[in-house]
């Protein structure tokens, strides 16, 4: 069965049942795509790194987001009003 196919039908056991059921295929699915970069030549250690690097980015991103927040409260304007004063596009 696919990741959402399972439909407890009302107890808790069923419920995680269905839940360790949808893991296993999530586990499946992620054991391919790592075989598939594997393949396309990529090593463990490579993809590891990108992904440690990732995390430091959206960490940075998030204290970023937190930090605009805060001043766009303290100016009493949006976030989005913030944006064109640090050059910053809507994206980022």
């Amino acid at each position: 069965p696919s990741p959402g196919s399972c439909q407890p039908t009302g107890t808790s056991e069923e419920a995680l049942w269905c839940e360790i059921e949808e893991l296993k295929q999530k586990d499946l699915a992620l054991d391919k795509e790592i075989a598939q970069l594997l393949s396309d030549g990529y090593s463990l250690e490579e993809l590891e790194k990108h992904i440690s690097l990732l995390h430091e980015y959206n960490d940075i991103k998030d204290a970023g987001q937190m930090l605009l927040g805060k001043l766009a409260v303290i100016r009493g304007v949006t976030t989005k009003q913030l944006y064109p004063e640090y050059d910053l596009e809507l994206s980022d």
